[in-house]
């Protein structure tokens, strides 16, 4: 069993379509909506957790590239700038995740991309911007 959480961009004539529901049918994958950006007649961005056997995974992914969905993993989206932080920890407090955390022993903040769920919460709370999101 394999966990990855991805980022989708639908192109305009697909955001319509049920495509998470081929996901779950046909693929047997878990999947979890962390983020959605989908509006009719426009380009949608999903960000996606998929749960499920590593072949099934693999095909699902290869589905949605052959609908010229963009795939790629969440991670590509989320940094921290490290010459803007002044290590305030104001995205410590925020992060509902621990994606965002403090090393107690040398006060750096530190970042595991592996448990940011891309929810943006860190944004508006850190006053240097010193995190990024791009989708």
């Amino acid at each position: 069993m394999i966990s990855h959480r991805i980022v989708l961009h639908f192109p305009i004539d697909l955001v319509s379509d049920p495509i998470i529901s081929r996901l779950v049918k046909k693929y047997d994958l878990e999947c979890n909506i962390l983020k959605a950006d989908i509006t009719p007649r426009q380009v949608g961005i999903l960000v996606l957790g998929l749960k499920g056997e590593n072949n099934n995974y693999k095909e699902a992914i290869e589905y949605l590239k052959s609908l010229k969905i963009s795939v790629q993993p969440l991670s590509q989206d989320i940094t921290r700038n490290k010459d803007r932080c002044i290590e305030c920890g104001a995205c410590v407090t925020i992060c509902p995740t621990d994606a965002l955390t403090r090393d107690t022993r040398t006060g750096e903040i530190r970042f595991d991309r592996d448990s940011c769920i891309g929810c943006e919460l860190c944004i508006p709370a850190c006053p240097m911007r010193a995190m990024e999101v791009h989708f």
